[in-house]
Parts: C-alpha cells; structure tokens; sequence
C-alpha cells in the first residue's frame, strides 16, 4: 500500500488535497446565502436565518456570536453596523449553523439508503513536471456508499477527521489511491 504524499509540489505538480475538494463541493451543495455579509442585504439573511428561532440563536451562540438580542434588533433596524469583526463572527456564525443544519439532509442523499453516491476524481495537474517525472494518473470514479464519516467532520468543521475519512474512502481505488491524494477536483452531486 502506498504511503501518504510528504513533498507534494517539489517537482511542479499542482492540485489539492482530496478532503479539501470534498469540502468545497459539500459547500457548495448546502447552499449559502450568495450575497457577501458587507452587503446590507446578506447581513440581513444571514441575521434572519441565525435568530428566526430559539434554538437558531443558541446555535449561533456556541458559534461564537455572542453579542446581546438588542444589538442584534440595532443591526436589522439598521440603526447601528456591525464592526468588521463582528461581520466575521456572523459570518462565521451563519456557515457553522448551516453545515449543522444541512448536514442530516446531504446524509441521506449522499447515502442514497446504501447505494452510495458516484464521486468523479480528476487527478492532479502535473503540466509543469518535466516528462521522466510524471506519473501516468487518469480520471477516475469511485461509488461511496458511507459518507457519514465525510459529513460529519465536514458538519463539525474537523479538517483531520475529514482528511481521515476521504483517504479510507479512496483506499477503494486498489494500490493507486496514494496517487489520488492530491487532486484537481471532485464532482458529485446530491
């Protein structure tokens, strides 16, 4: 079994780690509100989606909005800005809420109850490598069948867990999946 990639890079080679593109098409699939926060009307859908309920605003407490209901009332009257750390408390905020909210959703699409989900791996660019040093790395496709693992460390925003999760999901790819570590992109869809 191939060992995991110490010195990606040092001949030219050009991607990102698995896990990482997993997590930007798992972003992208829950669906952020698409108006950056230093807009008045992303603040305000942000801010609506964090205190529409009780238990939306204690979610947004644990992650780390801690300002009072009255400031909040201020913000969405308009009566008073939120400074610019705090734009990236409620930012921040608002994608931890949504993760956690989305994520028992893109569970059960991604398991499709146990048929699994087709993942598309395009390798990594190898462009800039001169030609004895390329490897031969082709386009590949995987069926994950278990992504709990997956969604829950990209829910709890665990980068360790994830990077874990994905690398025991490519080991299906046989003695090649050390060469699936870095990549261009990953496609799939829920």
């Amino acid at each position: 079994m191939p060992e995991r990639i110490q010195d990606f890079g040092r001949f030219g080679a050009r991607g990102i780690k698995g896990h990482e593109a997993v997590a930007h098409r798992l972003d992208a699939l829950a669906g952020y509100i698409s108006t950056p926060v230093t807009a008045r009307r992303g603040l305000l859908a942000r801010l609506h989606y964090l205190t529409r309920t009780d238990h939306a605003r204690a979610a947004a407490r644990e992650a780390g909005l801690t300002v009072t209901d009255r400031t909040v009332r201020a913000w969405l009257d308009g009566r008073r800005s939120p400074s610019r750390k705090n734009l990236e408390r409620i930012e921040a905020a608002y994608r931890t809420v949504r993760r956690h909210n989305v994520a028992r959703y893109l569970l059960a699409r991604l398991n499709r109850e146990g048929r699994g989900t087709r993942v598309e791996i395009h390798p990594l660019n190898q462009s800039q490598v001169a030609g004895p040093r390329q490897r031969v790395v082709e386009f590949r496709t995987l069926n994950v069948r278990r992504w709990d693992r997956i969604v829950d460390a990209w829910s709890t925003d665990d980068v360790q867990a994830l990077d874990d999760a994905w690398v025991d999901q490519i080991t299906d790819l046989g003695s090649q999946w050390g060469q699936y570590e870095y990549v261009t992109a990953i496609g799939f869809a829920a």
